[in-house]
Protein backbone atom coordinates (compact mmCIF):
# COMPACT_ATOMS: atom_id res chain seq x y z
CA UNK A 1 0.00 0.00 0.00
CA UNK A 2 1.32 3.46 -0.87
CA UNK A 3 2.13 5.78 1.97
CA UNK A 4 -0.66 8.37 2.45
CA UNK A 5 0.18 11.86 1.29
CA UNK A 6 0.53 14.67 3.79
CA UNK A 7 -1.16 17.93 2.84
CA UNK A 8 -0.12 21.23 4.38
CA UNK A 9 -2.73 23.91 5.03
CA UNK A 10 -2.43 27.36 6.53
CA UNK A 11 -4.42 28.04 9.67
CA UNK A 12 -5.94 31.15 8.10
CA UNK A 13 -6.02 30.35 4.40
CA UNK A 14 -6.41 26.85 3.07
CA UNK A 15 -4.79 27.75 -0.25
CA UNK A 16 -1.61 29.31 1.12
CA UNK A 17 1.37 27.65 2.81
CA UNK A 18 3.04 29.46 5.68
CA UNK A 19 5.68 28.61 8.26
CA UNK A 20 5.80 30.56 11.49
CA UNK A 21 8.74 29.17 13.42
CA UNK A 22 7.59 30.18 16.87
CA UNK A 23 3.95 29.12 16.66
CA UNK A 24 2.74 25.58 17.05
CA UNK A 25 2.82 23.09 14.19
CA UNK A 26 -0.06 20.61 14.05
CA UNK A 27 -0.60 17.35 12.22
CA UNK A 28 -4.02 15.70 11.97
CA UNK A 29 -4.40 12.03 11.00
CA UNK A 30 -7.79 10.47 10.32
CA UNK A 31 -9.24 7.86 7.96
CA UNK A 32 -12.29 10.13 7.58
CA UNK A 33 -12.20 13.18 5.31
CA UNK A 34 -15.18 14.63 7.16
CA UNK A 35 -13.38 14.31 10.52
CA UNK A 36 -10.27 15.93 9.03
CA UNK A 37 -12.29 18.89 7.81
CA UNK A 38 -14.03 19.29 11.18
CA UNK A 39 -10.75 19.17 13.14
CA UNK A 40 -8.99 21.60 10.78
CA UNK A 41 -11.94 23.98 11.13
CA UNK A 42 -11.41 24.08 14.91
CA UNK A 43 -7.63 24.45 14.51
CA UNK A 44 -8.04 27.35 12.14
CA UNK A 45 -9.86 29.24 14.87
CA UNK A 46 -7.42 28.27 17.62
CA UNK A 47 -4.87 30.79 18.83
CA UNK A 48 -1.37 29.84 17.84
CA UNK A 49 -2.23 27.37 15.07
CA UNK A 50 0.11 28.48 12.32
CA UNK A 51 0.83 25.35 10.29
CA UNK A 52 -1.39 22.31 9.88
CA UNK A 53 -0.54 19.11 8.03
CA UNK A 54 -3.35 16.63 7.37
CA UNK A 55 -3.21 12.98 6.38
CA UNK A 56 -6.19 10.92 5.34
CA UNK A 57 -5.35 7.43 6.54
CA UNK A 58 -4.28 5.48 9.62
CA UNK A 59 -1.46 6.57 11.93
CA UNK A 60 0.71 3.41 11.55
CA UNK A 61 1.02 4.29 7.85
CA UNK A 62 2.69 7.58 8.75
CA UNK A 63 6.05 6.01 9.58
CA UNK A 64 8.75 7.97 11.41
CA UNK A 65 8.18 11.34 9.69
CA UNK A 66 11.49 11.07 7.85
CA UNK A 67 11.85 14.09 5.60
CA UNK A 68 8.71 15.71 7.04
CA UNK A 69 8.34 18.74 9.30
CA UNK A 70 7.91 17.35 12.80
CA UNK A 71 4.72 18.65 14.44
CA UNK A 72 4.48 19.94 17.99
CA UNK A 73 1.00 18.45 18.38
CA UNK A 74 -0.26 15.27 16.67
CA UNK A 75 -4.05 14.84 16.64
CA UNK A 76 -5.14 11.28 15.91
CA UNK A 77 -8.61 10.03 15.01
CA UNK A 78 -8.24 6.51 16.39
CA UNK A 79 -10.38 3.66 15.06
CA UNK A 80 -10.57 -0.10 15.59
CA UNK A 81 -9.06 -1.40 18.81
CA UNK A 82 -6.56 1.46 18.79
CA UNK A 83 -3.53 -0.71 19.56
CA UNK A 84 -1.77 0.14 16.31
CA UNK A 85 -2.32 3.87 16.90
CA UNK A 86 -0.97 3.70 20.45
CA UNK A 87 2.09 1.73 19.35
CA UNK A 88 2.76 4.31 16.64
CA UNK A 89 2.41 7.18 19.12
CA UNK A 90 4.74 5.47 21.58
CA UNK A 91 7.32 5.08 18.80
CA UNK A 92 6.97 8.70 17.70
CA UNK A 93 7.16 9.89 21.31
CA UNK A 94 10.50 8.11 21.72
CA UNK A 95 11.81 9.73 18.53
CA UNK A 96 10.42 13.21 19.25
CA UNK A 97 10.19 13.65 23.04
CA UNK A 98 8.57 17.10 22.95
CA UNK A 99 5.67 16.05 20.69
CA UNK A 100 2.23 16.12 22.32
CA UNK A 101 -0.64 13.79 21.38
CA UNK A 102 -4.40 14.31 21.33
CA UNK A 103 -6.58 11.29 20.55
CA UNK A 104 -10.18 11.41 19.32
CA UNK A 105 -12.11 8.17 19.74
CA UNK A 106 -15.68 6.90 19.89
CA UNK A 107 -15.05 3.95 22.21
CA UNK A 108 -13.01 4.80 25.31
CA UNK A 109 -12.62 1.75 27.51
CA UNK A 110 -10.70 1.96 30.78
CA UNK A 111 -8.01 -0.31 29.29
CA UNK A 112 -7.56 1.99 26.28
CA UNK A 113 -7.23 5.06 28.52
CA UNK A 114 -4.56 3.34 30.64
CA UNK A 115 -2.64 2.26 27.54
CA UNK A 116 -2.96 5.76 26.07
CA UNK A 117 -1.49 7.27 29.22
CA UNK A 118 1.43 4.84 29.07
CA UNK A 119 2.01 5.81 25.43
CA UNK A 120 2.34 9.46 26.45
CA UNK A 121 -1.06 10.72 25.28
CA UNK A 122 -2.08 13.90 27.12
CA UNK A 123 -5.70 14.17 25.98
CA UNK A 124 -8.34 11.62 24.90
CA UNK A 125 -11.54 13.21 23.59
CA UNK A 126 -14.82 11.60 22.54
CA UNK A 127 -16.30 11.45 19.06
CA UNK A 128 -18.47 12.90 17.58
CA UNK A 129 -16.24 15.95 17.74
CA UNK A 130 -17.06 18.63 20.29
CA UNK A 131 -15.41 21.88 19.16
CA UNK A 132 -15.29 23.35 22.68
CA UNK A 133 -13.69 20.21 24.11
CA UNK A 134 -11.03 20.18 21.38
CA UNK A 135 -10.37 23.91 21.83
CA UNK A 136 -9.89 23.35 25.56
CA UNK A 137 -7.49 20.47 24.93
CA UNK A 138 -5.53 22.61 22.47
CA UNK A 139 -5.23 25.40 25.03
CA UNK A 140 -4.05 23.02 27.75
CA UNK A 141 -1.51 21.50 25.37
CA UNK A 142 -0.31 24.95 24.35
CA UNK A 143 0.21 25.91 28.00
CA UNK A 144 2.04 22.64 28.67
CA UNK A 145 4.41 23.42 25.79
CA UNK A 146 5.07 26.84 27.28
CA UNK A 147 3.22 28.95 24.74
CA UNK A 148 1.64 31.99 26.31
CA UNK A 149 -0.74 34.35 24.60
CA UNK A 150 0.65 37.21 26.68
CA UNK A 151 4.32 37.07 25.72
CA UNK A 152 6.17 36.69 22.45
CA UNK A 153 9.75 37.66 23.12
CA UNK A 154 12.51 38.76 20.80
CA UNK A 155 15.51 36.53 20.15
CA UNK A 156 18.79 38.43 19.76
CA UNK A 157 21.88 36.55 18.66
CA UNK A 158 25.50 37.65 19.13
CA UNK A 159 28.21 36.17 16.93
CA UNK A 160 31.90 37.03 16.80
CA UNK A 161 33.42 37.88 13.45
CA UNK A 162 36.75 36.90 14.98
CA UNK A 163 37.94 35.69 18.36
CA UNK A 164 38.39 38.45 20.90
CA UNK A 165 35.68 40.70 19.49
CA UNK A 166 33.92 40.99 22.85
CA UNK A 167 30.66 39.39 21.69
CA UNK A 168 30.21 37.42 24.92
CA UNK A 169 30.88 40.51 27.02
CA UNK A 170 28.25 42.47 25.07
CA UNK A 171 25.68 39.65 25.10
CA UNK A 172 25.98 39.12 28.86
CA UNK A 173 26.01 42.80 29.77
CA UNK A 174 23.16 43.73 27.42
CA UNK A 175 21.10 40.93 28.99
CA UNK A 176 21.84 42.32 32.46
CA UNK A 177 20.98 45.89 31.45
CA UNK A 178 17.70 44.87 29.81
CA UNK A 179 16.74 42.96 32.96
CA UNK A 180 17.77 45.52 35.57
CA UNK A 181 17.33 48.92 33.91
CA UNK A 182 14.45 48.15 31.53
CA UNK A 183 12.64 45.67 33.81
CA UNK A 184 12.43 43.03 31.08
CA UNK A 185 12.37 39.29 31.67
CA UNK A 186 15.55 38.03 29.99
CA UNK A 187 17.17 34.66 29.29
CA UNK A 188 20.80 34.35 28.21
CA UNK A 189 21.67 31.12 26.38
CA UNK A 190 25.35 30.24 26.07
CA UNK A 191 25.51 28.38 22.74
CA UNK A 192 29.29 28.41 22.55
CA UNK A 193 29.06 24.68 23.14
CA UNK A 194 32.75 23.81 23.38
CA UNK A 195 34.22 26.65 25.42
CA UNK A 196 31.35 28.87 26.55
CA UNK A 197 31.89 31.10 29.55
CA UNK A 198 29.07 33.66 29.40
CA UNK A 199 28.03 32.92 32.99
CA UNK A 200 31.45 34.02 34.28
CA UNK A 201 30.78 37.54 32.98
CA UNK A 202 27.85 37.87 35.38
CA UNK A 203 28.43 35.58 38.34
CA UNK A 204 30.86 33.19 40.03
CA UNK A 205 28.07 30.68 40.74
CA UNK A 206 28.59 27.15 39.52
CA UNK A 207 25.58 26.03 37.43
CA UNK A 208 23.55 23.17 38.84
CA UNK A 209 22.46 22.33 35.27
CA UNK A 210 23.70 23.24 31.80
CA UNK A 211 22.46 23.16 28.24
CA UNK A 212 23.53 19.52 28.02
CA UNK A 213 21.35 18.64 31.02
CA UNK A 214 18.41 20.49 29.46
CA UNK A 215 18.93 18.51 26.25
CA UNK A 216 19.02 15.21 28.13
CA UNK A 217 15.76 16.09 29.89
CA UNK A 218 14.05 17.54 26.82
CA UNK A 219 11.13 15.12 27.25
CA UNK A 220 10.32 16.98 30.48
CA UNK A 221 10.48 20.42 28.86
CA UNK A 222 7.98 22.89 30.25
CA UNK A 223 8.37 26.42 31.70
CA UNK A 224 9.28 25.12 35.17
CA UNK A 225 11.92 22.72 33.81
CA UNK A 226 13.48 25.47 31.68
CA UNK A 227 13.60 27.88 34.62
CA UNK A 228 15.14 25.22 36.90
CA UNK A 229 17.90 24.58 34.34
CA UNK A 230 19.09 28.19 34.53
CA UNK A 231 21.27 30.14 36.94
CA UNK A 232 19.23 33.05 38.29
CA UNK A 233 21.38 36.20 38.26
CA UNK A 234 18.61 38.65 39.15
CA UNK A 235 14.85 38.13 39.52
CA UNK A 236 14.51 39.02 35.82
CA UNK A 237 17.64 37.37 34.38
CA UNK A 238 18.50 33.68 34.03
CA UNK A 239 21.47 32.08 32.26
CA UNK A 240 21.43 28.67 30.60
CA UNK A 241 25.12 27.79 30.79
CA UNK A 242 27.10 25.88 28.19
CA UNK A 243 28.29 22.34 29.03
CA UNK A 244 31.20 22.30 31.46
CA UNK A 245 32.70 19.28 29.68
CA UNK A 246 33.13 19.97 25.94
CA UNK A 247 32.47 16.28 25.25
CA UNK A 248 28.89 16.77 26.46
CA UNK A 249 28.25 19.14 23.56
CA UNK A 250 27.75 16.13 21.28
CA UNK A 251 24.56 15.29 23.20
CA UNK A 252 22.93 18.57 22.11
CA UNK A 253 21.00 18.24 18.85
CA UNK A 254 19.44 20.90 16.59
CA UNK A 255 15.97 19.73 17.60
CA UNK A 256 16.87 20.38 21.26
CA UNK A 257 17.87 23.95 20.40
CA UNK A 258 14.64 24.33 18.43
CA UNK A 259 12.44 23.18 21.35
CA UNK A 260 14.29 25.24 23.96
CA UNK A 261 14.12 28.46 21.94
CA UNK A 262 10.46 28.00 21.03
CA UNK A 263 9.71 27.57 24.72
CA UNK A 264 11.94 30.46 25.82
CA UNK A 265 10.46 32.94 23.34
CA UNK A 266 7.09 32.46 24.99
CA UNK A 267 8.40 32.81 28.53
CA UNK A 268 10.76 35.78 28.23
CA UNK A 269 10.68 39.29 26.79
CA UNK A 270 14.19 38.80 25.39
CA UNK A 271 16.21 35.68 24.70
CA UNK A 272 19.86 36.55 24.09
CA UNK A 273 22.12 34.00 22.42
CA UNK A 274 25.91 33.91 22.52
CA UNK A 275 26.74 31.56 19.66
CA UNK A 276 30.52 31.92 19.67
CA UNK A 277 32.21 31.58 16.28
CA UNK A 278 31.54 28.05 15.08
CA UNK A 279 28.69 27.47 12.63
CA UNK A 280 27.12 24.03 12.65
CA UNK A 281 23.59 22.62 12.45
CA UNK A 282 22.88 23.60 16.06
CA UNK A 283 24.05 27.20 15.89
CA UNK A 284 22.38 27.67 12.50
CA UNK A 285 19.13 26.41 14.02
CA UNK A 286 19.53 29.08 16.72
CA UNK A 287 20.31 31.78 14.14
CA UNK A 288 17.20 30.75 12.19
CA UNK A 289 15.14 31.63 15.25
CA UNK A 290 16.82 34.99 15.83
CA UNK A 291 14.92 38.19 15.09
CA UNK A 292 18.22 40.08 14.98
CA UNK A 293 21.80 38.84 14.53
CA UNK A 294 24.54 41.10 15.85
CA UNK A 295 27.89 40.63 14.12
CA UNK A 296 30.47 41.91 16.60
CA UNK A 297 33.81 43.15 15.30
CA UNK A 298 36.53 45.76 15.79
CA UNK A 299 38.00 48.21 13.31
CA UNK A 300 41.01 46.17 12.20
CA UNK A 301 41.65 44.37 8.93
CA UNK A 302 41.48 40.80 10.36
CA UNK A 303 38.02 41.52 11.83
CA UNK A 304 36.81 43.09 8.59
CA UNK A 305 38.10 40.20 6.50
CA UNK A 306 36.36 37.62 8.69
CA UNK A 307 33.27 39.84 8.83
CA UNK A 308 33.01 39.73 5.03
CA UNK A 309 33.23 35.94 5.11
CA UNK A 310 30.54 35.71 7.77
CA UNK A 311 28.28 38.13 5.90
CA UNK A 312 28.61 35.93 2.83
CA UNK A 313 27.59 32.86 4.86
CA UNK A 314 24.47 34.70 6.01
CA UNK A 315 23.65 35.60 2.40
CA UNK A 316 24.01 31.93 1.49
CA UNK A 317 21.56 31.09 4.29
CA UNK A 318 19.08 33.57 2.74
CA UNK A 319 18.86 35.69 5.87
CA UNK A 320 17.25 39.03 5.05
CA UNK A 321 19.52 42.04 5.21
CA UNK A 322 17.46 43.70 7.92
CA UNK A 323 18.13 40.72 10.21
CA UNK A 324 21.92 41.26 10.24
CA UNK A 325 23.42 44.19 12.17
CA UNK A 326 27.02 45.33 12.59
CA UNK A 327 28.21 46.17 16.10
CA UNK A 328 31.62 47.81 16.41
CA UNK A 329 33.16 47.13 19.83
CA UNK A 330 36.03 49.06 21.46
CA UNK A 331 35.43 51.91 19.08
CA UNK A 332 37.46 55.10 19.08
CA UNK A 333 37.68 57.78 16.46
CA UNK A 334 40.83 58.58 14.54
CA UNK A 335 42.03 55.07 13.73
CA UNK A 336 43.51 53.93 10.42
CA UNK A 337 40.13 52.43 9.47
CA UNK A 338 36.92 54.39 9.97
CA UNK A 339 33.25 53.42 10.00
CA UNK A 340 32.78 54.45 6.37
CA UNK A 341 35.56 52.06 5.30
CA UNK A 342 33.90 49.24 7.24
CA UNK A 343 30.45 49.92 5.82
CA UNK A 344 31.73 50.06 2.25
CA UNK A 345 33.65 46.83 2.70
CA UNK A 346 30.77 44.85 4.21
CA UNK A 347 27.97 46.58 2.32
CA UNK A 348 26.02 47.25 5.50
CA UNK A 349 25.58 50.11 7.94
CA UNK A 350 26.87 49.99 11.50
CA UNK A 351 23.99 49.74 13.95
CA UNK A 352 25.89 50.47 17.17
CA UNK A 353 29.34 51.47 18.34
CA UNK A 354 30.49 50.56 21.84
CA UNK A 355 33.27 52.88 23.06
CA UNK A 356 36.62 51.63 24.24
CA UNK A 357 36.99 51.73 28.02
CA UNK A 358 39.47 48.94 28.62
CA UNK A 359 40.02 49.42 32.35
CA UNK A 360 36.34 49.17 33.29
CA UNK A 361 35.65 46.30 30.87
CA UNK A 362 38.68 44.33 32.10
CA UNK A 363 37.68 44.85 35.73
CA UNK A 364 34.15 43.68 34.95
CA UNK A 365 35.38 40.52 33.25
CA UNK A 366 37.99 39.71 35.90
CA UNK A 367 35.57 40.15 38.79
CA UNK A 368 32.56 38.55 37.08
CA UNK A 369 30.44 41.63 37.80
CA UNK A 370 28.32 43.32 35.11
CA UNK A 371 29.91 46.59 34.05
CA UNK A 372 26.70 48.53 34.75
CA UNK A 373 26.87 47.34 38.37
CA UNK A 374 30.61 47.81 38.76
CA UNK A 375 30.97 51.20 37.06
CA UNK A 376 27.67 52.70 35.97
CA UNK A 377 29.30 55.90 34.70
CA UNK A 378 31.56 54.08 32.26
CA UNK A 379 30.90 55.08 28.63
CA UNK A 380 30.41 51.37 27.94
CA UNK A 381 27.65 51.20 30.60
CA UNK A 382 25.99 54.27 29.10
CA UNK A 383 26.16 52.84 25.57
CA UNK A 384 24.60 49.57 26.74
CA UNK A 385 21.85 51.49 28.57
CA UNK A 386 20.98 53.45 25.40
CA UNK A 387 20.98 50.24 23.36
CA UNK A 388 18.75 48.47 25.89
CA UNK A 389 16.27 51.33 25.95
CA UNK A 390 16.07 51.28 22.16
CA UNK A 391 15.42 47.51 22.12
CA UNK A 392 12.94 47.61 25.00
CA UNK A 393 10.92 50.50 23.61
CA UNK A 394 7.42 49.28 22.84
CA UNK A 395 6.25 50.14 19.30
CA UNK A 396 3.48 52.67 19.24
CA UNK A 397 0.05 51.22 18.71
CA UNK A 398 -1.66 52.25 15.50
CA UNK A 399 -4.44 54.10 17.35
CA UNK A 400 -1.98 56.12 19.40
CA UNK A 401 0.03 56.92 16.27
CA UNK A 402 -3.13 58.07 14.47
CA UNK A 403 -4.09 60.41 17.33
CA UNK A 404 -0.55 61.73 17.48
CA UNK A 405 -0.57 62.55 13.76
CA UNK A 406 -3.92 64.35 14.05
CA UNK A 407 -2.73 66.56 16.90
CA UNK A 408 0.60 67.15 15.20
CA UNK A 409 -1.20 68.52 12.12
CA UNK A 410 -3.47 70.61 14.35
Amino acid sequence: MDKPKLTLVDANNLNKKVSVMDELRYMVVSPSRRHLDDIVHVLRGAAGASEIAVMEGDLPQLGNLAGQTVPDVLIVDSSGDGRGDLAAMERLGALYPTMSFIVLRELQSADFLIQAMRAGVREVLPLPLNADALSGALQRTRQHLGFSANRSGKILSFISCKGGSGATFLAANLAYTLATQCNKKVALFDLNLQFGDALLFLSDHKPAATLADAARGIHRLDPAFLASSMVQITPNLGVLASPEDPAQATEIKPEHIDSLLRMARNQYDFVILDVGRSLDARTIKALDHADMIFMVLQLTLPFIRDGKRLAEVFRTLDYPKNKIHLIVNRYHKGGDINLENLQQSLGSKVMRTIPNHYEAAAASVNQGIPIAKLEKNSPVSKALAEWSEMLAREPEKSEASWIKRVFKRA
